[in-house]
């Protein structure tokens, strides 16, 4: 019977605590009784640990917020600045403004990757995947990119969309794997995405090459790669290019930061998708973002 009594009690205990009703009832020497009494020390250091770290996240927000507020104007000032010495520096100067404005835009980048980087940790911004058109995505971002691709003569070659931007004829055939296929994503935070992929491409692909973008629905996910014609990555490194800062043998010479990975893989998964990357050295690189695909019943009533 007494065995029989604090089990019984205990399960009370653990209820009321899911609950968060919890309360003290035997007040005596008894071994329940002392039990009742952890557990309440238990549950008053877990409510006093969960408003620290609640505290901590406002105060994390509150810094992330003036360094994003504080440090947007110098910055612009000096990106405008750089811009009006470039108009009138010498043939002597030139490089050296060059360099200045190269560096500007890298801190510019820098700081707002990592202000983006805090607000998903902290739960400052919150996701808000909701159903659409995977084509429409990638349309977007290859837009985006278009011009900085001509400049460097390289040929994107995305799944109905040609170098204007347009639908292409030989692409349109397959409607199936690219107009009408629908996914669960946030479209701002996706693009950003998506976007750092095919920056990455870019970045390390050769003057003359080509980036390939491609949509593959499966039945649970939606992929969509880009495969570049770069350097490659040894595969010792593969498990560590999404990690912060990170930044590979092949990238050394190129300009970079080493936070668009890892934000990318963090925006993926916090809306239920995944990065996978495949690569050899000197056999350019494939990287695949995957997004939980629309139900097809849902698909059919749009």
């Amino acid at each position: 019977m007494r065995e029989n009594r604090i089990i019984s009690r205990l399960d009370e205990m653990l209820t009321d605590a899911i609950n968060g009703s919890f309360v003290e009832t035997d007040y005596n020497e008894t071994e329940l009784s002392r039990l009742e009494s952890r557990f309440r020390q238990y549950l008053t250091e877990k409510e006093l640990s969960a408003e620290r770290v609640q505290a901590e996240r406002a105060a994390i927000k509150e810094l992330v917020t003036d360094i994003s507020h504080q440090t947007r104007n110098p910055v612009a000032n000096i990106c405008l600045y750089t811009q009006l010495l470039e108009e009138i520096c010498t043939e002597e100067t030139a490089p050296y403004v060059r360099q200045i404005r190269q560096q500007a835009e890298k801190l510019e980048f820098l700081i707002r990757a990592l202000t983006q980087i805090s607000r998903l940790e902290s739960d400052m911004v919150r996701l808000a995947p909701k159903p659409g058109p995977v084509f429409a995505l990638v349309d977007r971002a290859v837009r985006e990119v278009q011009e900085r691709a001509r400049e460097k003569q390289i040929t994107i070659e995305a799944e109905g969309v040609n170098a204007g931007g347009h639908e292409a004829e030989e692409d349109v055939r397959d409607i199936e794997d690219v107009h009408d296929v629908r996914a669960v994503y946030d479209g701002r935070w996706t693009g950003e995405a998506l976007g750092n992929l095919l920056d990455n491409a870019l970045k390390y692909s050769p003057a003359g090459s080509r980036i390939r973008v491609r949509v593959r629905p499966f039945e649970m996910f939606v992929c969509i790669s880009v495969e570049d014609e770069g350097p490659g990555i040894p595969e010792e490194e593969r498990a560590q290019i999404f990690e912060r800062f990170y930044r590979g043998k092949n990238a050394m010479q190129q300009e970079g930061s080493g936070v668009g990975l890892y934000l990318t893989r963090m925006i993926l998964r916090k809306e239920g998708g995944y990065i996978r990357v495949s690569s050899g050295e000197k056999k350019g690189s494939c990287f695949q973002m995957f997004l939980p695909r629309q139900a097809r019943e849902e698909s059919f009533h749009k």
